[in-house]
């Protein structure tokens, strides 16, 4: 045991808990990225990338410091002890406080980005600091081949197993909340050790400074922990304005709730995605024409639509057999099925026995799938990052396409024809690529704008699509504003809004991406 734990082997624990809390530290911090400022690839891609280059600039600092290096070492492991646990917090209620205020921008990053990739910097300064002062410090204890060598992979492999925890422990059970303060004990128990270990090589007045110092920074960051929920919370509550009912955060997303007298409005990673106060005038004009133009609407697959409204509306057709949901989140559907709230909107209608529920990543699921449909419906988050993107891609339009029968009709969320002209029109054109004849359907949703719709055909032509909509006879089907005028309302578009070169609007495939890069050059400044 004293072999295990001998001064050598306690300072390179000390290097393995580094890498494992620092690249934790950084998962969070670019996961928070992707939820405050979009496009995951680029977040993750940019906040790992800072980290790399300032752990070689606190590498390069590090030959500056010729003194009491072990005392500076357990310095720099209590600092970022609070920082790896502080992380989170931090990034979660700069932008809770100022992410919609523009005056807080540092160009060209609103500051809860600048903010992010600041801590991600500190972090990488200080790890890149600590390994070469290691290395000075084990010299002492083994030979530079071996000190080398065995410095190195020690905080190599702790960021395996960081990333490990991140992945099955930390994002899935622990949130992001807590994660951080999690790793950061681990990192802060390991520095005591070591300070405890090696004491005999530090002068007296560093001894009892830093065993101080080890019990306020303890003291801190369990107050943080106990604290951190509540901090959350408050922040949260201050990013919306209405009064936040749920919030859980899943392995994929957060979900909030908010309430504003009897409606409620439902969130994912802090966009709005429905509100009870007028869902039906999203959910009706997307399913009902797709359903009525189908000649048997028999299996209908609907791919992501968790909150359940789409299959309310498809269970409406008493020719329905079986409606299969594919969505990738578990605790977004059991959200719907078991939530008061939801329950009541989607009308129950996952516990309906025609309904099979599949939690799994829809492009997947439709790469594996062999069974075929009448109708298909994507109802799939705005297309903000490249994973969104592949979704309504060349690629599984085309497998759409393979699961349909004949006669087979698909609908798909497209975004706003004028907050984001270009998006829109790419989905479109992406879908007439993949063998569908299309028009696009639209409709003003009191909450979110004017949006917009694909609708696509393997048989029928765009004009006896719209024909076949405007002529739906609606006697027999329960509606809270479809109507015979609104049938006609969403198939008509006046003039352009907003001028573009159509031709230039490339197809969005999995290897080419463009739509994401169209979504965000759109109009927003309009809405």
């Amino acid at each position: 045991m004293a072999n295990i734990l001998s001064k050598s082997n306690t300072l390179k624990l000390a290097l393995f808990a580094t890498g494992l809390s620092g690249i934790v530290a950084e998962y969070v911090l670019s996961t928070l990225a992707s939820y405050f400022l979009g496009n995951s690839v680029f977040q993750w891609t940019m906040t790992l990338s800072f980290m790399l280059f300032a752990m070689g600039l606190g590498s390069r600092f590090s030959k500056y410091i010729e003194t009491n290096l072990l005392e500076k070492f357990i310095i720099v492991e209590f600092i970022l002890s609070l920082l790896v646990s502080f992380s989170s917090i931090i990034a979660y209620s700069i932008s809770a406080f100022i992410s919609f205020t523009p005056k807080y921008t540092i160009f060209p990053l609103p500051l809860d980005g600048v903010v992010i990739y600041t801590t991600s910097i500190c972090i990488g300064f200080l790890i890149g600091l600590e390994i070469p002062l290691a290395t000075r410090l084990n010299d002492q204890f083994e030979a530079l081949k071996v000190n080398i060598s065995s410095v190195m992979e020690k905080d190599y492999f702790g960021s395996l197993f960081g990333g490990l925890f991140f992945a099955f422990v930390g994002l899935p059970l622990l949130g992001l909340t807590y994660t951080p303060f999690v790793l950061g004990f681990v990192n802060l128990l390991v520095a005591i050790l070591l300070l405890r270990r090696l004491d005999d090589l530090l002068e007296h007045k560093w001894n009892k400074i830093l065993k101080i110092s080890s019990v306020l920074v303890f003291a801190s960051i369990g107050i943080g922990m106990f604290f951190s929920n509540n901090i959350i919370n408050y922040g949260e509550q201050k990013l919306y304005k209405d009064k936040v009912v749920f919030q859980k955060q899943t392995p994929y997303q957060r979900l909030v709730v908010t309430q504003w007298k009897d409606d409620y409005w439902l969130y994912i990673n802090g966009h709005l995605q429905l509100s009870t106060f007028d869902e039906w005038l999203y959910h009706e004009p997307m399913a009902i024409p797709a359903m009525s133009i189908s000649p048997i609407p028999q299996d209908i697959l609907i791919l992501g639509g968790g909150d359940g409204c789409l299959v309310r509306e498809a269970l409406k057709f008493p020719s329905v057999k079986s409606i299969t949901l594919v969505d990738l989140d578990p605790e977004m559907t059991k959200l719907a099925k078991e939530n008061p709230i939801f329950k009541k909107l989607n009308g129950g209608s996952l516990e309906d026995s025609k309904v099979k529920i599949i939690n799994q990543d829809a492009f997947h699921y439709l790469e594996q799938e062999k069974q075929f449909f009448d109708v298909v419906m994507m109802d799939f988050p705005d297309p903000k990052s490249i994973e969104l993107g592949r979704l309504q891609s060349l690629e599984s339009f085309r497998m759409c396409n393979k699961l349909l029968r004949p006669h087979g009709v698909i609908v798909t969320q497209a975004g706003s024809p004028y907050y984001a002209s270009e998006a829109f029109y790419c989905i479109e054109k992406t879908m007439g690529a993949a063998g569908f004849n299309t028009i696009p359907l639209h409709n003003q949703i009191l909450t979110l704008g004017e949006w917009g719709w694909i609708l696509g055909s393997k048989s029928m032509s765009p004009d006896e699509m719209k024909s076949k909509i405007r002529h739906t006879d609606l006697s027999n089907i329960e509606t809270k504003w479809i109507n015979k005028e609104a049938l006609y309302s969403i198939t008509s578009f006046g003039k352009p809004i907003y001028e573009f070169d159509s031709t230039k609007v490339g197809i969005n495939t999995v290897h080419n991406p463009v739509l994401p890069t169209y979504y965000s050059h759109g109009n927003w400044d309009l809405f």
